[in-house]
């Protein structure tokens, strides 16, 4: 008889409707917490017959049922965190806040009222009994149109979103994220307030711990008392996209997760949006609709680096590569960053190595190294993340001159910033018409070099192939 290694997971509550399409509600809460390290429990507040198109009707269990549902999980299981969805009725909700005051863990509460589509998910007499859970709440996390529900405050700009905050915080909730996504602009910002320590105004109270963006404000009580707020604001690029089903409940569920794992409050938002903007980029193709996002991408990029170490490893034994590449980097599926993208280095380097012969020399492969083919991949990838191969190319003929012959899009990398961010201009706009870059263009005028970069392998090696031809054609006989 084998033996068990039972694993254990912080147990994360979702209290929120089922979505029979699979993108929103309990479906997506379930997908988010488990891809975030969590295990996950259920409270079912409603039934709905919904797509991505739209919810076609809604049931409403009884509250006797989401009452039975509550007690069940907690008489079970050590709950680390609660999040909330769509709770329908007054009843619910009311139902919902009463175990917010009994229980001490984070809660984190979405107030569902209206679907991406359109469609209203609770009852107006639902908005008001909101008061008492917001009042309970560790963090409430409104979009722009929950904002001006909640708070009668309609949020077109930063200060807006602030200042919705701001009320959410004095009526009772120890923080609120308030969304930007529903608000025009570019880049998207994400407005967190939460509440400080009190503090004598005389002395200055509290602080801030919010870093860049980061402050605190204040107003005075009749005792000289000031009630604190730390504000931190979280940028990042929109994605032009109409994906975006289940995105709320992917941000509030993830954040649960990481606060049920021990993260800080700080912490798991940040790490929440960072998972919901890759959530966005990468949507699910799903339904007759804009599709879903994607609310497990982070556990499958995961999953996927060993499959793009064996693609390296397949690129540097290539004959295309033995003949023109100097350096070659492959990106996982999913990379926004260095840590997605491996490289081929020295042997002994520090880091996720493990040893490669290839031709000879020993090298390592690398995850999260920042190099100038790294650099180029993932500038390239700004255009086209599909492309996931990229190759630095060294031949006697004009390369830089080639690229041009053969009309391909490319995008200029000149260096980094004082940030450390990688600058990439658009190039040529000729190509086949797709938007997605050929090559990059690395160094500027003093020192060009040319890196191909493609979808897969196969890809690759005809560009290589092209681009060494057109480079021989024009050296002198």
């Amino acid at each position: 008889m084998r033996a068990t290694a039972p694993d254990e997971r912080p147990v994360v509550l979702t209290v929120a409707g089922s979505d029979s399409g699979g993108g929103a509600g309990i479906q997506a809460d379930v997908k988010t917490i488990e891809a975030t390290g969590g295990f996950a429990t259920s409270v079912v507040t409603s039934v709905t017959a919904q797509h991505t198109r739209g919810v076609e009707s809604t049931h409403v269990l009884p509250v006797a049922e989401v009452r039975a549902q509550l007690d069940a999980v907690f008489d079970d299981f050590d709950v680390r965190a609660v999040k909330t969805g769509m709770l329908a009725t007054a009843e619910i909700v009311d139902c919902v806040a009463e175990r917010a005051r009994e229980t001490d863990v984070p809660f984190v509460v979405d107030p569902v009222m209206v679907a991406a589509s359109g469609d209203r998910l609770l009852e107006p007499a639902a908005e008001d009994a909101y008061r008492d859970l917001l009042a309970a709440a560790t963090l409430v996390t409104p979009n722009a149109d929950e904002a001006a529900v909640l708070t009668g405050i309609d949020p077109d700009d930063e200060a807006d979103l602030r200042r919705v905050g701001e009320r959410l915080v004095a009526d009772g909730a120890e923080a609120a994220l308030v969304k930007g996504g529903h608000v025009d602009g570019d880049p998207v910002t994400d407005v967190l307030v939460r509440g400080a320590e009190r503090g004598n105004a005389a002395d200055g109270g509290g602080g801030s711990d919010g870093g860049e963006g980061g402050g605190t404000t204040g107003r005075e009580d009749d005792g000289g008392e000031r009630d604190r707020t730390v504000v931190e604001t979280v940028s990042h690029e929109r994605v032009d996209t109409d994906a975006t089903h289940g995105s709320g409940c992917t941000l509030s569920s993830s954040i649960a997760a990481r606060l049920a794992g021990g993260a800080t409050l700080s912490a798991a938002v940040a790490g929440g949006i960072d998972h919901v903007a890759r959530a966005v980029r990468y949507p699910l193709a799903v339904g007759r609709g804009p599709g879903a996002v994607h609310h497990t991408v982070e556990l499958r990029d995961e999953g996927a680096r060993e499959r793009t170490r064996e693609a390296l490893v397949a690129v540097r034994e290539s004959e295309p590569f033995a003949a023109v590449g100097e350096s070659v980097a492959v990106a996982t599926p999913y990379a926004e960053s260095p840590a997605g993208v491996v490289s081929a280095v020295d042997d002994g380097i520090a880091g996720d190595n493990r040893a490669l012969e290839s031709g000879g020399d020993d090298v390592g492969v690398v995850f999260g190294r920042e190099t100038p083919v790294v650099d180029a991949l993932l500038a390239a990838r700004e255009r086209a993340p599909t492309l996931r191969v990229a190759v630095t190319v060294t031949h006697e003929g004009d390369v830089t001159t080639a690229v041009d012959t053969l009309g391909w899009e490319t995008v200029s990398v000149e260096g980094s910033d004082e940030t450390g961010d990688t600058l990439a201009d658009s190039g040529m706009a000729a190509g086949d018409g797709t938007g997605a870059p050929h090559a990059v263009r690395l160094g500027g005028d003093e020192s060009p070099a040319v890196v191909v970069v493609a979808p897969d392998s196969e890809r690759l090696h005809e560009r290589l192939t092209a681009l060494v031809e057109a480079a021989d054609s024009r050296r002198e006989p």
